[in-house]
């Protein structure tokens, strides 16, 4: 059986990225994302360009970003849903003479493009950082601090465990959608509603279990 690839899954094969530190990466990330905030939409599409031609040069193909855009794209379509709905609620006295074109309630409103713009170079840049990122990688450059300072190590281990818990959660997911695969399950809400549980159990249980597992080491 062909193994499915998790979202921002880890990959091993070294691009330029790969070299940097990972609290390097991290802060860039993060002051880059703030700065997503405050483009207009013009940049933003630029950026997503820019990160899709350095996710190339990273050595991710177009399927893995194709898996890692996934987050993203419930949230895109539902955005678009919204825009054409404002769009007929705005327009629906011009479609009904006639003055208005079918196609032009297809046009996102300028708010609504940016936000989606916005997701997508967020969602992007972070795909970046997981996928040229290990989690040991991410908790031992979050860590080095903390083993300066005990004021600061029970924070910083905090965040280590949540940065390194991001792609877990998207592993145990693809782990449990295949199973439902293999079982002849459909995509659906009957599948979304099986799962969801699932998903969030296990999750708890592969928390609790690096929670004791810590605590063991102290």
């Amino acid at each position: 059986m062909v193994k499915k690839q998790a979202v921002f899954n880890y990959k091993t094969v070294k691009g330029p990225l790969h070299k940097l530190p990972a609290i390097f990466k991290l802060f860039i990330l993060i002051i880059l994302s703030l700065l997503c905030i405050k483009l207009p939409s013009l940049w933003l599409f630029i950026g997503i360009l820019l990160t899709i031609l350095l996710s190339f040069f990273c050595k991710l193909t177009l399927k893995e970003q194709l898996i890692d855009f996934k987050p993203a794209a419930f949230y895109v379509i539902l955005m678009f849903s919204l825009s054409i709905f404002s769009n007929l609620i705005d327009n629906r006295s011009n479609l009904l003479s006639f003055n208005a074109s079918l196609l032009s309630i297809f046009i996102p409103y300028p708010d609504f493009l940016r936000i989606v713009l916005r997701l997508i170079l967020i969602i992007q840049l972070s795909a970046l950082f997981f996928r040229t990122t290990s989690l040991f990688e991410i908790r031992e450059g979050l860590l080095f601090f903390g083993k300066k300072s005990k004021l600061y190590l029970s924070f910083t281990e905090s965040i280590s465990l949540f940065l390194c818990f991001i792609p877990e959660i998207f592993q145990i997911w693809s782990s449990i959608d295949l199973s439902w695969k293999a079982r002849g399950g459909k995509p659906g809400f009957k599948k979304i509603k099986n799962l969801l549980f699932i998903l969030i159990t296990l999750s708890f249980e592969r928390a609790s279990l690096k929670a004791r597992a810590i605590e063991a080491r102290r």
